[in-house]
């Protein structure tokens, strides 16, 4: 039961056809945020690893890039974000704060600088053992053999190996193994954390009544700035796994625990609107209701319980460019400025938040890069009935994996794939073996020609169109190739954020709000009163 997103929707307009610039949250974070495919400003991963997993990372949204808060706050509006960042924090010390949300536009912050993960909360598992354990089996097998070669040939006296060497090579592999293990058992204390501004006020992070204290945090944002512009970024931790619920949630729902989670959430949205109409600000606020992605298929706990949600008819979910993965909420409600109750099925994009949000504010748009994204006023006061997106591109990391084309005039709109992820087992709807799919090498399928579907008469993607039974199939591949060359033509090399150099564990990079010798323990974040609770 979700009443208070329900009301959203019957209060203002719903996207049917809303979609995310990826089906990852830290490059679609950094598109939401700035307007642009990820791809532009080196937020999309050459590598495996599509997202940032440690908050000891030198990566995060470049300081080059221009935020929509950045813009609202030389508007003279307060900024504020609470919740989930994912879009790194420091460059070359653990204070420089470079990527923090204070650096991007934001005048206060309250969350977590990385994301919610099962390591995170004790008795959920891991989302990092599995990994590891496959990559580090035969790079530890080859040490050992290779070491116990040397050993036994510097033995029998077939070659003479300096003992100081092989000392040398026991250390190093023996210290890479202890600092594995060191961070890997203390993984929830370095990177699961609470920050105030630029303060870690809890770390590791607890989950009791966490939602609630994210709530009362945008409650009290919005009674500090009745009297002002502002701008609030409310990014909830639920539905993510590790999956919660405080006590006047869990078990109520007939969904389990993330039914649980999900009906916290929505009296969350339900304490926003509602302080919103106790300050008699409704009339004067936009509020956009989206995810980062689709439901993480693949979630499944220990005892068979679905942790990552469900996407009714939609292909695939989370890291795939299937419908599943990138076809998410898109709700926005202004009374009096925009229609309600109304649903528009036309291309939308979480892209096109920037541009609307600017312009409302009488911002001016930079003129120094390209924007992706659309103004969707428009649209939404019912001026225009077609988006302004003939083509979307989706990329899985930094590969262009599909493209949409809605001709104008036309209600036909086709998605095309160069490359498929190769589920696994076969008959599945995602990549259970390896908890995520991947974009490259072995994990996919490519298609020459590529796979073409037309999501008016096939929004399940179930069955591809042939030149047998779409007369027009060349030449819509080669409307849509055209508009790839222009697209690829817009691109410009950038730093890439996501490399493995940017990705990994740097321990001169870790916050610690005391000392590693106190497991990095504290816990400032006094709750004080909270928000009353009703769970329906």
């Amino acid at each position: 039961r979700t009443p208070n997103i329900d009301r959203l929707a019957e209060e203002g307009v719903t996207l049917t056809q809303h979609i995310a610039a990826s089906p990852l949250c830290t490059p679609s974070r950094a598109a939401f945020l700035t307007g642009r495919y990820p791809i532009r400003s080196g937020m999309a991963a050459f590598s495996r690893v599509g997202v940032f997993l440690f908050s000891a990372s030198s990566g995060g949204l470049p300081s080059e890039e221009i935020t929509f808060s950045e813009l609202l706050k030389q508007r003279g509006y307060t900024t504020a974000l609470i919740g989930k960042w994912h879009l790194g924090m420091n460059c070359e010390s653990s204070n420089d704060f470079c990527h923090h949300p204070l650096s991007h536009g934001f005048d206060y912050f309250y969350g977590l600088t990385v994301t919610n993960f099962r390591d995170c909360k004790p008795g959920q598992g891991s989302v990092f053992l599995k990994g590891v354990q496959k990559s580090l089996v035969i790079p530890i097998q080859i040490a050992g053999i290779a070491l116990v070669s040397l050993a036994i040939v510097q033995y029998i006296g077939l070659l003479k190996v300096p003992f100081q060497a092989l000392g040398y090579c026991l250390l190093i592999t023996a210290t890479s193994l202890a600092v594995l293990i060191f961070f890997f058992y203390h993984f929830r204390h370095l990177n699961c954390f609470l920050m105030r501004d630029h303060q870690i006020i809890q770390q590791p992070l607890s989950y009791e009544n966490l939602t609630q204290r994210l709530t009362k945090e945008a409650m009290q944002f919005i009674g500090r700035n009745t009297d002002a512009p502002f701008l609030l970024v409310l990014s909830y931790l639920h539905v993510h796994t590790a999956l919660y619920a405080s006590k006047n949630f869990s078990g109520k729902s007939k969904h389990g625990l993330y039914g649980d989670a999900v009906e916290e959430m929505d009296w969350s949205v339900g304490q926003v609107l509602d302080v919103l109409e106790k300050y008699n600000l409704s009339d004067n606020t936009l509020v956009y209701f989206t995810s980062d992605q689709g439901a993480h298929v693949e979630e499944i706990s220990s005892s068979g319980e679905v942790h990552g949600g469900y996407n009714g008819i939609y292909k695939g979910g989370k890291s795939m460019n299937w419908e599943g993965g990138i076809r998410v909420p898109g709700l926005l409600r202004w009374p009096g400025v925009i229609q309600a109750g109304a649903y528009m099925d036309e291309p939308t994009s979480n892209m096109d938040i920037f541009p609307t949000i600017v312009k409302l504010a009488e911002a001016q748009l930079p003129s120094d890069r390209i924007i992706d994204g659309h103004d969707l006023m428009p649209l939404l006061q019912g001026k225009v009935t077609q988006s302004k997106h003939e083509f979307l591109f989706h990329y899985c990391n930094a590969y262009l994996n599909a493209v949409r084309w809605h001709p104008r005039n036309s209600e036909s709109v086709w998605k095309v794939f160069f490359f498929t992820p190769n589920f696994s087992p076969e008959d599945s709807n995602g990549c259970y073996d390896s908890h995520v799919c991947f974009c490259h090498g072995g994990f996919i399928t490519r298609h020459d020609p590529p796979l073409l579907f037309d999501l008016s008469r096939d929004p399940e993607e179930k069955v591809p169109l042939t030149p047998e039974t779409e007369s027009r199939f060349y030449e819509i591949l080669r409307v849509i190739h055209l508009a790839v060359d222009n697209h690829t033509r817009s691109l410009h090399a950038v730093p890439d954020q996501l490399s493995w150099d940017n990705l990994l564990w740097k321990p001169w990079l870790q916050p610690c709000c005391s000392s590693l010798f106190q497991s990095c323990y504290c816990d400032y974040d006094s709750e004080g009163s909270l928000p009353e609770m009703q769970s329906g």
